[in-house]
């Protein structure tokens, strides 16, 4: 019998081993350089599990077309532009086998954007400053030094395109998607999406399921 295969990118270092894990961070890159990666390890923010493999999505993982049961991405999607998450989904829907489950969680720009109405109504003159603060959508503080600069340049810590329900539903859908559907935490029918999902990552979250 042949073994299942399960997908997940943007993993950071949330790498159940049931899954194959990507993760597109420049700080993954350096880690596994020899010399370097030994040279700045102590200066790296975060250090990804021996099973994570450097995978961009955007350019399309190495993966064979129809060759993958489920797929599953948390929190990854809102990092891309909008060109550049069109070319996601459209990578992500050729790697899937006809059936297979791909689930998508990110921050829910409309929760977002009632709360910072509701902060501004109440009289919050530093609501915007909140909403920015909560959506990523803003630069607090440039990042000083050589290192600093490097990892502002190719990182992608800011949110470059936010989402709703609604929105990110008609892009799944325009992507060849179906039987599209508001999901919660482990309610899938497919077992194995219990071993890579994180409850606190559905909190203020678009959660979606869907076919190919």
């Amino acid at each position: 019998m042949k073994k299942a295969n399960y997908v997940q990118y943007g993993c950071g270092d949330e790498a159940p081993k049931e899954w194959k894990n990507f993760d597109v961070s420049p700080t993954l890159r350096i880690q596994k350089t020899p010399i370097i990666g030994r040279l700045f390890r102590s200066k790296l923010n975060l250090v990804f599990p021996d099973n994570v493999y450097y995978g961009d999505i955007i350019k399309g993982l190495p993966l064979k077309e129809n060759s993958v049961d489920g797929i599953y991405c948390s929190h990854t999607l809102e990092h891309l532009s909008l060109y550049d998450f069109r070319n996601a989904l459209k990578n992500t829907y050729k790697v899937m086998k006809d059936g297979a489950i791909f689930r998508c969680v990110v921050p829910d720009l409309e929760s977002c954007a009632k709360k910072y109405i509701e902060e501004l109504s109440n009289g919050n003159h530093e609501a915007s400053i909140g909403f920015l603060k909560a959506t990523f959508l803003g630069i607090e503080k440039r990042p000083r030094g050589i290192f600093g600069f490097l990892m502002s340049f190719f990182g992608n810590s800011h949110h470059l395109w936010m989402w709703d329900y609604k929105s990110l539903s008609v892009e799944l859908e325009k992507a060849g998607f179906k039987d599209i559907r508001e999901c919660k935490f482990n309610d899938s029918e497919d077992i194995m999406f219990t071993y890579v999902e994180d409850e606190s990552r559905f909190n203020n979250a678009v959660s979606i399921d869907c076919i190919k």
